[in-house]
């Protein structure tokens, strides 16, 4: 991934019933397993919240929008804000699988008829909440995995590459990990143990079932396993234990990238799984 793109490179948006001085301002977490809208009012008292399902525009950037839109819709209708106020509602959103400027203001449009709407990566939004803007980094650890450091105004993102191609550590390869081992144990590749046991019990040890499965899950699908690992590393399942090492390790590597670019800067971490 490119470095994260800053609020004010390509995400702005103006609807035309917007006013200068927004009266409520809404927070969207657009991740690969749900989304979540938060509205605080200029006094910074929240007022009400949603949650839906994932929205990761890098997967699926239509239905995502559609998710941001209607949580979104969702927060303001509880919070007794109607349609005819959107022009005094900005809109910030940070995302999973958002890459550049182009992402953004797509994303923006989306919400045009609200004060403003800016959207960055989900890396950014949680790297600027976790330092209160202040220099610093994060290492996010969920359904997906990336490090960040923000330092005198620069930024730096290593991993967070989507599913296919990075997010090594997270909870969707820590599941991915599991259902391979399953797969091999059942095929004689591989060590049986409680882990695979279990993993291939969810199929009914039908292979095909879980083949067929795999071809339309989501990064999100994949990390729903990641629990199961875990309770079976506790156990001493060696395969459980080999998959929780191995994602350990893709961790620390990603906190090791970070460290250089943030001294004297504190070190956060965003951990979900």
């Amino acid at each position: 991934m490119p470095a994260a793109i800053p609020f004010a490179a390509g995400t702005f948006s103006q609807g035309p019933g917007a006013t200068d001085a927004p009266h409520w301002y809404v927070g969207v977490d657009g991740g690969a397993t749900r989304c979540r809208a938060r509205i605080r009012d200029a006094g910074g008292a929240v007022l009400a919240q949603a949650e839906g399902d994932a929205a990761n525009i890098h997967v699926d950037f239509a239905s995502a929008v559609s998710v941001m839109r209607s949580v979104v819709g969702e927060a303001l209708r509880k919070a007794g804000i109607g349609v005819g106020d959107s022009g005094r509602v900005a809109v910030g959103l940070g995302l999973a699988g958002l890459n550049d400027a182009a992402d953004a203001a797509e994303v923006a449009e989306a919400f045009a008829g609200y004060a403003l709407a800016r959207a960055a990566n989900d890396a950014t939004t949680a790297c600027i909440g976790a330092h209160a803007g202040a220099d610093g980094g994060l290492v996010i650890a969920g359904t997906g995995s990336a490090a960040i450091a923000r330092v005198a105004g620069a930024e730096t993102i290593v991993g967070g590459r989507g599913f296919a191609l990075g997010d090594a550590g997270s909870a969707a390869h820590i599941g991915l990990g599991a259902l391979r081992a399953a797969t091999l144990a059942f095929d004689g590749l591989g060590p049986r143990t409680g882990l695979t046991d279990e993993i291939l019990g969810v199929f009914d040890r039908d292979v095909v079932r879980m083949v067929r499965w795999a071809r339309a899950a989501k990064p999100g699908d994949y990390g729903s396993f990641a629990p199961r690992v875990f309770r079976c590393a506790a156990r001493a399942d060696p395969v459980a234990l080999a998959i929780a090492a191995s994602a350990a390790t893709a961790i620390g590597a990603l906190t090791g990238s970070g460290t250089p670019r943030l001294a004297p800067a504190a070190l956060a971490r965003s951990n979900a799984l």
